[in-house]
């Protein structure tokens, strides 16, 4: 499960670094850290054109933009339309 927030290509610039570039489909494009890997925006021109799909986890302040929907439900695996109703711990569970 990743978060992801949408903005249109023009409103969006890399300031720092240059991303290494993987082709995940025919017409898509993610875009990660070429030093430790992490997954940073998603381009396709095709399905989404004019947008930049970026993982909000990356964001120095993550929560200043919340999640307003679920998308993709229909690939979604079975467990997670529950997942909300998990146990959950501030770390790990505790040992046994």
């Amino acid at each position: 499960m990743v978060g992801w927030t949408m903005y249109r290509q023009s409103e969006f610039k890399v300031t720092k670094g240059t991303p290494k570039i993987y082709k995940s489909s025919p017409d898509g494009r993610r875009h990660f850290c070429p030093d430790c890997g992490t997954g940073l925006f998603y381009i396709n021109e095709v399905m989404l054109p004019g947008i930049v799909d970026i993982q909000s986890a990356t964001y120095d302040d993550p929560d200043a933009v919340p999640a307003r929907a679920h998308i993709q439900v229909a690939d979604r695996i079975g467990w997670m339309e529950h997942a909300h109703e998990l146990p959950e711990f501030e770390r790990f569970p505790p040992q046994k």
